[in-house]
């Protein structure tokens, strides 16, 4: 999501900005490493000012690696957390110029620009918002928002919330299409959005147009139509609706954390993962079956506290397990 780009190679500007961020006293170590993974992929945005459409090669964060691609089927819960004021006005990953003020995302994965539907499990708000960065580069989050996407779903105060992310896949290949330069042409969301609007309805608004410079009333011919059931159909463009502030509510079903190590086909696998993570609290095998195939999951939970579930998963990647991730079920 980030910061100044210099004119020299990635190399130097990795050796740069990690100096740099040394010399920060007042940032927190995982504030220091956010800021750190995105003024790197500052360096690989678009010279321009200007939104480019990007999936991106496979890239390196503090030893962990992430491999971008298409995935129109993306479904998942997790962690959502929120960035602002630190990175407003700088470049995103995509080119764009980052505005807290807006409806956008960061994503470690997800093609830019993609719409996604977010849902803050916790309230039931629902909101579209536009991935157009990379991030969170911090371990148990899947998603960062703008600020006001955070206040729209109802978490900017608390800085987390359990959230499902899925992926708009017809929204997602227009707008793809679009930055790729053709395709259908949707309407830009260029109009600021203000911060004390209450989120408690959907912002809607409407404009008149007054007709163009010159334009003559064109005589429109009267017809006599039958019933409305007789009338063929109305096409209508399957245009997609980019995001605009407009909440939807969702029943809040209760979901509990889990911090999970991995899940395996066989128990054995299991049962020897367990063994070496032994010394967390919590730690147990179950089986859930998945596309018919049954998986033995090795984790801890459920876990009240998300300060807890971050220090598990900690522990569980320090004991040699990269992979473990935040689960919400």
């Amino acid at each position: 999501m980030f910061l100044k780009r210099t004119r020299s190679g990635l190399k130097n500007a990795v050796i740069i900005t990690l100096g740099s961020l040394f010399l920060v006293g007042a940032c927190s170590e995982t504030q220091l490493l956010v800021h750190t993974a995105k003024r790197i992929h500052k360096q690989q945005a678009p010279s321009a000012g200007r939104a480019a459409y990007k999936v991106g090669s496979p890239y390196q964060i503090a030893g962990v690696w992430y491999y971008p691609k298409v995935d129109y089927a993306y479904d998942e819960r997790g962690i959502a957390s929120w960035y602002g004021p630190g990175f407003h006005g700088k470049r995103t990953a995509n080119g764009e110029t980052y505005d807290q003020n807006a409806l956008t995302a960061a994503h470690k994965t997800l093609p830019m620009p993609s719409l996604v539907q977010i849902t803050n499990l916790e309230n039931g708000r629902s909101l579209r918002l536009t991935v157009n960065d990379r991030g969170p580069f911090v371990n148990g989050r899947i998603i960062d928002v703008s600020r006001r996407g955070a206040q729209l779903l109802g978490f900017h105060r608390g800085g987390t919330a359990k959230v499902r992310v899925q992926i708009l896949a017809a929204e997602s290949r227009a707008l793809a299409q679009r930055a790729r330069g053709g395709g259908i042409v949707l309407a830009s969301a260029d109009t600021p959005i203000r911060s004390d609007i209450d989120v408690s309805k959907p912002i809607v608004s409407s404009e008149i147009l007054e007709p163009p410079e010159g334009a003559r009333p064109v005589p429109v011919q009267s017809r006599n139509f039958g019933p409305p059931g007789n009338n063929p159909p109305e096409r209508t463009l399957n245009k997609p609706r980019l995001p605009d502030g407009t909440l939807t509510m969702q029943p809040v079903v209760p979901t509990e954390v889990y911090v999970q190590a991995g899940a395996f086909g066989e128990y054995a696998n299991a049962h020897r993962v367990r063994a070496r993570l032994y010394q967390v609290a919590g730690i147990k095998i179950t089986s859930a079956i998945v596309g018919g195939r049954e998986f033995f999951r090795v984790r801890a939970g459920p876990i009240k506290d998300l300060g807890d579930a971050d220090q598990i998963l900690d522990q569980m990647i320090r004991t040699g397990f990269p992979g473990a991730r935040i689960i919400v079920d």
